[in-house]
């Protein structure tokens, strides 16, 4: 078995795959204060959840974000699996080309994001990953990671909203009733969750029209699931899509760990 770590802005994903199965995924909050122990404690915990003793665990991978966490998330699974740790960085094997200005500067999450994609779909290909914040990145018809798109995530929109308000409260994410709102929670809701489904329909419709041909569109993280089902492209939604990109870069860098 092996431990996969996704390391975000807002939370930290923990899966755990064997083969080709993906045994769990769950998700804590980031904390750069946490000590490798506080870590530890909330490894030890999810394994035992599902049953896991972490003699089981083989090696980990982590992606990350966050630099700082880093060293207390690695120092966490050796306190608890004693088990060889893989960064997703430079040097490591993914197999992606990488087409920009600075490659290093590519995320972590972006690169295991592509690695999965193009080992599941044939390119090009737009991923939609939504999260603190929401990415694009496209890959081209000669599998190549050629760019993309940074904007704002919906977590960070509706905190903003109501921060900067006086009297706009905090709201949830299901569905308003109609597009247009008859009260002020319900025009939040279609604000936020219409506003970022037309924000992402009109940045793939530009994206199109630049690389010429129509590629496959997909779509994970956190929010994708309350955002993309009110976009109007045919957008496959796979929140596992970052795991089994970990799944892949860490077969293709095994051998290392011996």
């Amino acid at each position: 078995m092996v431990l996969a770590i996704d390391i975000g802005n807002t939370n930290i994903v923990i899966g755990c795959f064997q083969e080709e199965e993906i045994l769990f995924v769950e998700r804590i909050s980031t904390n750069q204060n946490a000590t490798p122990l506080e870590f530890a404690v909330s490894i030890k915990s999810i394994l035992e959840l599902y049953h896991i003793q972490a003699t089981e665990i083989e090696g980990s991978i982590i992606s990350s974000v966050v630099p700082s966490v880093n060293y207390a998330m690695e120092m966490a699974i050796k306190k608890t699996a004693q088990c060889p740790v893989l960064h997703v960085g430079p040097g490591i094997k993914t197999g992606l080309k990488i087409c920009i200005d600075n490659p290093a500067q590519l995320g972590s999450d972006r690169v295991a994001d592509a690695v999965a994609a193009l080992h599941e779909y044939q390119p090009p290909i737009v991923i939609i990953d939504m999260g603190t914040a929401t990415t694009l990145s496209v890959i081209d018809a000669k599998r190549q990671h050629i760019g993309g798109v940074i904007a704002p995530g919906v977590g960070i929109s509706l905190e903003a909203l109501t921060k900067k308000t006086a009297q706009l409260p905090k709201i949830s994410l299901d569905p308003p009733k109609s597009c247009i709102g008859s009260n002020t929670i319900e025009c939040m809701k279609s604000g936020i969750l219409y506003g970022a489904a037309g924000c992402i329909d009109g940045l793939l419709d530009r994206i199109t029209e630049t690389l010429g041909e129509t590629p496959v569109f997909l779509a994970t993280g956190g929010m994708a699931e309350f955002i993309i089902p009110h976009c109007r492209h045919q957008i496959i939604l796979d929140p596992l899509l970052l795991l089994k990109g970990l799944q892949q870069i860490y077969r293709k860098n095994q051998d290392t760990l011996r």
